[in-house]
């Protein structure tokens, strides 16, 4: 490879960047969003990007990109007019879902509206039993009728979730291969899609899939035509695990493109986790719409297969019952509707409220110019003086200091009888607050001390933030990488090929055939082998890991514990048995060696390693970054240029520190050092210093 290029759709922009594999140069390059036709705006980053840096297309060796579009038509709920089939009598599974609500004492509230309605909700006459035996043969004169139903309700997408389909198939694929022959759409099974135990979880991750997999390949193929047309190289997609996968993977799974970017993000803290001798870090992200937190121990992250997205409470979508089940790996995170773009407002009883409104790209922050009027976090910051109006994107955006204090003084600071000053400083703090509970809910919540990591801020606005959240939870270290406001497209470049595979076993330990086990998981090693020849990874660069969840018996959740990469044998049965018990204790404190270990689900992740990836942007060897003074928060502060930043050079808050797309706050009692790899370290002074 020569250059790597990776684009992230964020909320308000788009972010390319750039590594030039022969010297280790990082390029970065950033352009508003376009959520009218998101594919627009990536092509515009793209060129900027390419012409910056006079990048011709053959000269680009690999192309990654982390889309919205998947979570974006949940969200607003614009996807596909889609149908799910069900086993005759199980019509109302995705409205029955599960008892879990995200408030236990609200008696009004009401479950995530269902993506699919009930009258695009069908039936058809068959049974599969538990053991997989065949109780009521699938009612094949049905079909036709089920045929006409669809067509007459002009469906765009169909997923099919039958009874215990994933002990047997053949139900499933019976109807699957008559839907795809009369219906001129694409056919999702259960059976394919999520191969597991838990019907609800099953149904909605498949239905999910038919709601936004032709908005997807839509776009996906556009895109792919544009930049194929500009003559550059196939294009990859990060996954929520991880893992980047090609276009078509994501068009026979679209579930998988869930938290793209986010994923991406941290995917890349990882790299710079171990580059920087930092192995434990928590790790904040804060782009225009959301601030997202995830933890990095001993320099990896976790996966969960748990996870919800959008509904009324997509704003806390760590709850159970907030919103739509999915059952695919996700990197585990916290998210919260706080953005440089979320809006701030004042409720009934006179406090102030921030989000989860985003003022998002179109019309953007009030400072911007294109039409907002509501006052956002980075008109509060702007108002504070943390951000300049000539610094933004380089000077290259126009910025309306006036347009943000009147509608702060407007909307906030008149209400409230506050000087603007005092109103964008309250705004900054409670959207402070609400972040730093998203980062207790990765530390604290998981049994860890954060101040035991160190915190790594990315995104447009993370850095502004970050000290002043490691003060409250009282971290003493924060360090900000090269690129902070295009990280997460950097963590694209740095990812390897991925994805998971699952199947349900359902057996007890002491029962168990390792036999059939290794069986099994070849099984899915034929399966992750096709893809990674269908994407031409060489085999030296390939590796599978093996893994599987297990509970004791009579429990109703499971936990993930590795399998061994060798022979499934009696002694790798005994080695996960062990392993569980041990994770068993450390998750809940106690364990049962008595009792037999009940295998649950066989998980499988098929790899295609990329060259690594060096997170490096090496700085001057001398020179002087001072740009200016100017006051912020009422106290005169330094302005520093961060690519005139020496290596080794310090300066001791207030300052901010600017570069093209991204600014670091330095607040009094906190010292900032630029690194010889580029990263600006931020450490807390003792009191007195």
């Amino acid at each position: 490879m020569a250059w790597r290029i990776g684009v992230d759709i964020g909320g308000t922009f788009t972010d390319v960047a750039l590594v030039d594999d022969t010297s280790g140069k990082i390029g970065v390059a950033k352009a508003p969003t376009t959520p009218k036709d998101f594919a627009q705006g990536v092509l515009s980053a793209l060129a900027q990007a390419m012409d910056r840096y006079f990048i011709k297309s053959a000269d680009v060796g690999l192309l990654s990109h982390a889309t919205t579009v998947v979570t974006n038509a949940i969200l607003e709920e614009k996807g596909a007019r889609a149908a799910v089939i069900m086993t005759r009598g199980f019509r109302d599974v995705l409205e029955l879902r599960r008892s879990a609500r995200p408030d236990l004492y609200d008696l009004f509230q009401d479950a995530p509206a269902n993506l699919i309605p009930r009258r695009r909700r069908f039936e058809i006459t068959e049974r599969i039993g538990f053991d997989g035996a065949v109780i009521t043969p699938l009612a094949e004169e049905e079909i036709d009728e089920l045929i006409e139903s669809l067509r007459a309700d002009r469906v765009e997408a169909v997923a099919v979730s039958l009874l215990f389909s994933f002990v047997n198939p053949k139900h499933e694929r019976a109807l699957g291969k008559r839907l795809s022959s009369a219906l001129d759409v694409p056919v999702y099974l259960s059976s394919e899609v999520l191969p597991e135990i838990r019907e609800f979880e099953r149904t909605s991750t498949t239905a999910i899939c038919a709601y936004v997999g032709p908005i997807l390949a839509s776009y996906l193929e556009r895109l792919e035509r544009a930049t194929k047309g500009l003559g550059l190289p196939r294009m990859y997609v990060m996954g929520s695990n991880g893992g980047v996968f090609e276009a078509s993977e994501g068009v026979a799974m679209p579930a998988m493109a869930v938290e793209s970017g986010p994923a991406a993000g941290v995917v890349a803290a990882a790299l710079a986790a171990r580059q920087a001798e930092r192995p434990n870090l928590l790790t904040f992200d804060m782009g225009g719409t959301t601030a997202k937190a995830s933890l990095i121990r001993n320099g990896l992250y976790e996966t969960t297969p748990e996870y919800e997205v959008a509904g009324g409470a997509s704003a806390n979508r760590w709850m159970n019952g907030a919103g739509h089940p999915i059952r695919v790996p996700v990197i585990d995170l916290a998210e919260v509707s706080a953005g440089g773009g979320s809006i701030a407002w004042v409720d009934p009883a006179g406090g102030i409220r921030v989000g989860p409104k985003s003022a998002g790209a179109e019309p953007g922050p009030v400072c911007y110019g294109r039409g907002g009027t509501e006052p956002t976090v980075t008109d509060c910051n702007l108002i504070l003086g943390n951000l300049d109006a000539d610094s933004l994107l380089g000077g290259e955006m126009h910025i309306n200091f006036d347009a943000a204090s009147a509608a702060i003084s407007e909307k906030l600071a008149m209400p409230l009888g506050l000087t603007v000053e005092a109103a964008a400083a309250a705004v900054i703090d409670v959207v402070n607050h609400s972040m730093a509970e998203a980062l207790k809910i990765v530390s604290v919540e998981r049994g860890h001390d954060p101040r035991d990591f160190t915190l790594a801020a990315f995104g447009g606005a993370g850095p502004l933030h970050a000290a002043a959240l490691a003060e409250e939870l009282g971290m003493v270290e924060v360090i900000c990488p090269p690129i902070p406001g295009a990280f997460s497209a950097l963590g694209l470049v740095g990812s390897d090929l991925k994805r998971d595979y699952v199947r349900t076993v359902y057996v007890r330990s002491d029962l168990a055939d390792p036999d059939s086990i290794e069986q099994a998981y070849k099984e899915m090693e034929a399966e992750g082998a096709a893809m990674l020849d269908r994407a031409g990874m060489p085999l030296d660069r390939r590796r599978f890991e093996r893994s599987l969840d297990a509970r004791y018996i009579r429990q109703s959740y499971e936990l993930n514990v590795p399998s061994p990469s060798r022979r499934f044998d009696p002694g790798a049965l005994a080695q996960v048995s062990e392993a569980f018990h041990n994770r068993h204790k450390q998750t809940y404190g106690h364990d049962n060696r008595s009792e037999p270990v009940q295998i649950v689900s066989l998980r499988l992740a098929a790899i295609g390693e990329i060259p690594p990836l060096a997170v490096r942007q090496t700085p001057l060897a001398s020179g002087n970054p001072l740009k200016g003074q100017r006051l912020m928060r009422g106290v005169e502060g330094l302005v520093l240029d961060r690519q005139k930043m020496p290596a080794g050079y310090l300066v001791n808050g207030p300052a901010v520190i600017e570069s093209l797309e991204s600014t670091i706050c330095v607040p009094i009692g906190w010292q900032a050092e630029m690194d010889g790899d580029g990263f600006v370290k931020l450490m807390r002074l003792e009191t007195g210093q």
